[in-house]
């Protein structure tokens, strides 16, 4: 066999390499989120709830959260009093928002910044996967470091929905792990009385 020949066999033997994948695609969530943070360690004389909240970033793909999560300090490392949200883009972490106002909250408890970390992060996939079945009603979730005991509260929109909340309250305690009893609690209770009482458990 002539030289020019083995080489032209050569050249048909290389397996060709898999197509690039286009510069910038992404995988798009199917919809945008935004993180916030809320620093009320030094809260300004007279200053009205919430003026210290910020808006982060705003994020529609897979790669842009990890990007931002491997950025972004976790909870653990927050100063005390801090308070780091994820919410749909649209809604603020605020009672005040409509999309809130006749909502409330699950929360849970947390006495070790490892377990605070590993929730946050979990809950977080679980969000921007859509693994509720109830997603729609879920507005975001808030971390919030304490002295005493930090907390991680998910928020939904209509908290006299109890099926819902039920629902939803089960499957968050099943994807971060959880087996003691976590509680809802309406925020049209909270703003009425310092500390809310829960009106759903599971």
């Amino acid at each position: 066999m002539a030289t020019e020949e083995v080489a032209a066999v050569e050249v048909v033997a290389v397996p060709t390499a898999a197509p690039e994948p286009e510069i910038g695609s992404k995988n798009k969530l199917e919809r945008q989120w935004t993180f916030w943070f809320d620093n009320q360690s030094k809260p300004k004389q007279g200053a009205a709830w919430g003026s210290s909240l910020r808006k982060v970033y705003t994020f529609d793909s897979v790669q842009e959260f990890w990007c931002l999560y491997d950025q972004i300090f976790k909870p653990s490392k927050l100063a005390g009093n801090a308070d780091f949200h994820l919410f749909k883009t649209g809604i603020e972490p605020k009672w005040e928002d409509p999309e809130c106002a006749n909502g409330g909250k699950w929360t849970v408890s947390s006495n070790r910044k490892a377990n605070l970390d590993t929730m946050w992060l979990e809950t977080l996939m679980a969000l921007i996967g859509e693994q509720f079945d109830d997603a729609e009603d879920i507005c975001g979730v808030v971390a919030s470091v304490r002295q005493r005991q930090d907390k991680i509260s998910l928020w939904t929109k209509t908290a006299a929905n109890e099926a819902a909340q039920m629902s939803i309250g089960r499957k968050w305690k099943d994807i971060i792990d959880v087996t003691d009893k976590i509680t809802y609690s309406f925020h049209d209770d909270a703003r009425r009385e310092r500390s809310s009482k829960g009106r759903y458990n599971v």
